[in-house]
């Protein structure tokens, strides 16, 4: 890891690529061919989140002409974030050999932390869920015996709890989305343990334990308006509640709000169009 890793703001590409503008300009004349190399795959990354899928390719290939006289971090995260990249911009046949190669050199040399990145990746990517399970769970068991790579398994657990789900072991993906919960608790992150709030109450409603998940959707929605920052996804899982116990009037109410947070959702457009058309369907009361 690199000084420059601390300052990520996944919540803000945008901002985060100018701070790491920033920080190329003030090291480009001290820093070895390596640091320069991995710091630029870091704005590719920020701009691929921001969906500027152009030029990120632009940056990477800054990249790669750099790689003969990098090392193997800066080799490895190339690889990750052209592979990112591509799986972003629903790319998974030109992403999955890359992240493969990036999880092949990580394991050689040794460097856990982004050999875990890489499998995760594959976690995802990969085109069906025994494949994606199959590959979360060897991240999880290289990340479980690597203290560098023990970052990852709030996100192991996770990846692998929407596996299970796909799979329709729900009783199962519950567990392990307990399992999280405690873990992010431990963490101390409100973020992430918002999210596995959030998370845990999905897989009630899957279970048909509808009151139980609404609980936790309706304190997760208070502690929004406290904040003034409403969320789309706690909105969309509101109303599928609301749904389910056949209170239809209110459920078409937050079905509004959410397809008002969503409709711009880059990431919910590309991957999950029903999803999105479902949202507006029934916000429009049909």
């Amino acid at each position: 890891m690199y000084d420059f890793d601390e300052m990520w703001d996944y919540q803000h590409p945008d901002a985060t690529e100018q701070k790491f503008r920033l920080k190329l300009e003030q090291v480009r004349s001290s820093e070895e061919v390596g640091y320069l190399a991995a710091l630029l795959t870091q704005i590719a990354r920020a701009q691929g989140l921001q969906g500027k899928f152009i030029d990120a390719h632009e940056t990477l290939d800054q990249v790669e002409a750099q790689l003969p006289k990098s090392d193997d971090t800066a080799r490895i995260r190339y690889l990750l974030e052209r592979g990112r990249v591509y799986n972003s911009s629903s790319q998974q046949e030109e992403a999955i050999p890359l992240f493969l190669k990036a999880w092949e050199i990580g394991v050689q040399a040794k460097e856990d932390y982004y050999a875990v990145d890489a499998a995760h990746m594959l976690g995802i990517s990969e085109s069906t869920p025994e494949t994606r399970l199959a590959w979360n769970m060897k991240a999880l068991s290289h990340a479980e015996q690597s203290p560098k790579a023990g970052k990852w398994l709030g996100s192991l657990y996770n990846n692998i709890e929407w596996a299970k789900v796909e799979t329709g072991a729900l009783d199962e993906a519950l567990d392990l989305f307990e399992r999280a919960l405690e873990f992010r608790k431990s963490q101390g992150e409100p973020g992430a343990l918002f999210i596995a709030r959030w998370c845990v109450a999905k897989v009630l409603r899957l279970l048909k334990r509808v009151e139980e998940s609404l609980v936790i959707q309706q304190a997760l929605l208070a502690e929004t308006e406290l904040t003034s920052t409403p969320d789309g996804y706690v909105y969309e899982e509101m109303a599928e509640c609301l749904l389910m116990l056949h209170r239809k009037e209110e459920a078409r109410r937050y079905f509004a709000r959410s397809y008002e947070c969503l409709r711009h959702d880059n990431w919910l457009i590309a991957h999950e169009p029903e999803r999105i058309a479902r949202i507006q369907q029934y916000a429009n009361g049909v």
